[in-house]
């Protein structure tokens, strides 16, 4: 595709965003001093020309890394090591943090995970290997010269996403670019050209090499942005979810002949939005942890499916089993403990709610409902409501109405008995001082006792804890 000229308004546009940062023009004047080239490349000249605002500068020179240090060390601030054998330096100036590259040319090889790291010559060297053409497009500093030798600025206008070499070659220098087609067709509300698409489904295997941190990364950055349904679409769509996240694709459930379950998959794409919807309830947006419960909320239906007499479907315990099932996927690509303990509390609970019918929860069930839920509550309520996409209004008010009322018994409650941290009447000391008992498993059951006492009748006064206390004991199986 013929490149495209810079149009007035986006050549201003450009200009604006250099004037506002001077330091652009300080660190490129010393690069063209030492001798060397530099520019601004990738993502910073593609949201510059979409006018999208940004803080983080990417910069790529004809400079080696022992150069790139030299050249700033009287400028800079500070000055680290990123990753020198990748070629990039890291700098920082006031507020502003910069990552100097050296031109590179590397590929994956066959068979290994990790590229193999070539010093490149020329600028256009380095922006053919870039991984598509809307971020194949840099600014050279300090002239503010515009290159764009692939059709970026083109691609920007058809918002599509192509590859500056052939997709087959891009693709086969770093796999995870496949992934990445989807995370920018998710942040850019842009489409994948025809044949990206194509070569994505004929080369999904080859993302078996790449590590599953960088799997990972990708995905939340894919689940972090503001359409992620565009993006897990096109994973499904050209098999790469089977690659890394086949819990997805295998919630396509042959629908049954008589329709008498939702489909899955579908389903499952639409709780996400809404959950997605719902986020201005929690401190922080987006939220990384809603959104994987919320994806992953049914992986145990394909599990758990059962056609029962009368062409009746059941995923009966489903949420237990996509708990289990979503740990050991999340584990796998290599998330945190925390992040994996509190995405599959969340799907083990999203149920939970449907056993409250039309209020009739006591005190007690709704004191272990927030026990359980833990600190997790908030995301809870988000899910729960998500879950709701019944295309029956009536019905969908009803269960909107019933959640309202249990939210405010528990906001009634908590006021009332502090949920979020309910504990026994009584501790262990004064369990062992009542009991004349030492440490020990005793002390458990006896905490255990109190603890079931407290949620069932709410808090009781010290003497009236001691009394059941005493009570439990005597009776207890010796």
């Amino acid at each position: 595709m013929p490149p495209t000229s810079l149009t007035p308004d986006r050549r201003a546009r450009i200009d604006a965003e250099l004037d506002a940062n001077p330091f652009l023009a300080e660190v490129g004047a010393l690069f063209e001093a030492a001798g060397h080239e530099l520019a601004i490349v990738g993502g910073p000249v593609r949201d510059a020309v979409l006018g999208r605002p940004g803080n983080d500068w990417d910069f790529t020179t004809s400079a080696r890394p022992e150069q790139i240090e030299s050249i700033a060390a009287s400028w800079a601030d500070a000055i680290w090591d990123i990753g020198r054998e990748f070629g990039t330096i890291g700098l920082r100036k006031g507020d502003h943090q910069l990552e100097i590259t050296t031109y590179r040319t590397d590929a994956y090889d066959e068979a290994s995970r990790k590229p193999e790291v070539r010093f490149g010559d020329t600028l256009d060297g380095d922006l053919s290997r870039r991984d598509f053409a809307v971020n194949a497009m840099a600014i050279r500093l300090p002239s503010r010269e515009f290159v764009d030798l692939f059709g970026g600025l083109a691609d920007i206008d058809a918002q599509v996403l192509r590859t500056p070499v052939t997709p087959e070659q891009s693709f086969s220098d770093d796999p995870l670019r496949m992934m990445r087609a989807a995370r920018f067709a998710a942040q850019l509300g842009f489409t994948a050209a025809p044949e990206v698409v194509a070569a994505m489904t004929r080369m999904a295997g080859r993302l078996e090499i790449v590590s599953a941190e960088r799997i990972r990364d990708e995905l939340d950055k894919l689940l972090l942005s503001d359409r992620p349904v565009d993006g897990l679409r096109l994973l499904v769509e050209t098999g790469l979810a089977e690659q890394m996240l086949p819990e997805l694709p295998a919630l396509i459930l042959e629908r049954d002949e008589h329709h008498r379950h939702k489909d899955v998959y579908e389903h499952s794409l639409i709780v996400l939005e809404q959950a997605i919807a719902l986020e201005d309830r929690l401190e922080t947006a987006p939220d990384l942890v809603i959104r994987l419960a919320a994806l992953l909320h049914d992986i145990g239906k394909p599990r758990t499916r059962r056609f029962v007499e009368g062409g009746t479907v059941t995923f009966h315990h489903h949420d237990v089993v996509g708990a289990k099932l979503a740990r050991k996927r999340l584990k796998a690509l290599r998330y945190s403990n925390d992040v994996i303990d509190q995405v599959a509390t969340l799907i083990e609970l999203h149920l939970r709610f449907h056993g409250y019918g039309s209020g009739e929860w006591t005190d007690s069930a709704v004191r272990r409902y927030v026990r359980d839920a833990g600190d997790q509550l908030e995301r809870l309520h988000i899910l729960t409501r998500a879950d709701c996409t019944t295309r029956n209004q009536r019905k969908a008010l009803r269960l909107q109405r019933t959640y309202d009322e249990l939210e405010h018994r528990i906001a009634v409650l908590a006021e009332q008995e502090e949920l979020g941290s309910i504990r026994p009447d009584l501790d262990g000391a004064q369990i062992m001082s009542i009991l004349g008992i030492e440490p020990g498993p005793e002390v458990g059951e006896a905490y255990r006792f109190l603890l079931d006492l407290r949620m069932d009748r709410g808090p009781l006064s010290e003497a009236d804890a001691t009394e059941a206390l005493l009570a439990f004991w005597a009776a207890r199986p010796r």
